[in-house]
């Protein structure tokens, strides 16, 4: 089975942006149990400008380009040491792919982009991919990693989408705010309804909330692809959403006649 999972900054880090050390140690290690049983694993991985405000000793998150793009340089080397240093521990090797909207959009580098994934997927490492903040300005962003997730899922040809962040899942109203909020544990078809639960932006370090994971959910359901909402605070989580167990919401594939 090819599952992408999507980490938010929210899982990885701490409100500070400093690595938040034991949730990581054990999202690396569920993921190297998952590769040990035989699935094959694409990471796309939030937290590079949320770990460079934290390394570069920021009081918060930068809003202009050239700052954000400065804390995406510093973050990424660090993000990626981390993953590497944890997953080598399991004996599995990550590779680093950064990707901008040009790479997506333009025939041939998306075919290599393609090509990439299966051969380092057949080489059975585990592909870390990101957004390249370095570079991505506003013609060339995606704009958020769970847009991109999305992306990157029905391009390799994933079964499953995993968005790992703080929420639970969807809610039938904002749980912060109405006691009666439910969690929607299923989701058979993106509907207005649907659509209308959205809320705002998601942690301060992060770019994402559950609009970007609603459109995430649209294309994926759209190419035929499951897509699971959860919450990263506890990765074993992964364990009962590959099992097919109730965990988060589930948006179901569209069915083709």
């Amino acid at each position: 089975m090819r599952t992408v999972i999507k980490i938010g900054t929210s899982t990885i880090a701490h409100q500070t942006g400093q690595l938040n050390i034991r949730r990581m140690e054990k999202m690396c290690k569920v993921v190297s149990d998952l590769k040990n049983v035989g699935h094959e694993i694409v990471m796309v991985s939030s937290g590079a400008i949320g770990m460079g405000v934290g390394k570069l000793q920021m009081k918060k998150r930068p809003k202009d380009m050239p700052t954000k793009q400065a804390a995406a340089a510093v973050g990424q080397c660090e993000l990626m040491y981390t993953y590497d240093k944890l997953f080598s521990e399991y004996r599995h090797t990550v590779a680093q792919i950064l990707l901008t909207r040009s790479d997506i959009d333009h025939e041939d580098r998306r075919m290599n982009f393609q090509n990439t994934i299966s051969r380092l997927l057949e080489l059975g490492t585990i592909p870390i991919i990101n957004e390249n903040d370095t570079v991505a300005t506003e013609e060339i962003a995606i704009g958020d990693n769970d847009t991109l997730s999305a992306v990157v899922a029905t391009t390799v040809g994933a079964d499953l989408l995993i968005l790992l962040s703080d929420i639970d899942g969807l809610y039938t109203a904002d749980p912060h705010k109405d006691p009666d909020a439910r969690m929607i544990s299923k989701v058979e078809a993106i509907t207005p309804e649907i659509l209308a639960l959205a809320g705002g932006k998601g942690s301060d370090l992060g770019t994402g909330g559950m609009a970007t994971k609603l459109r995430a959910a649209q294309i994926t359901t759209e190419a035929g692809i499951d897509m699971v909402i959860a919450n990263g605070e506890d990765p074993n989580i992964l364990y009962d959403i590959l099992e097919g167990k109730d965990a988060g919401t589930r948006f179901m594939r569209r069915k083709r006649a």
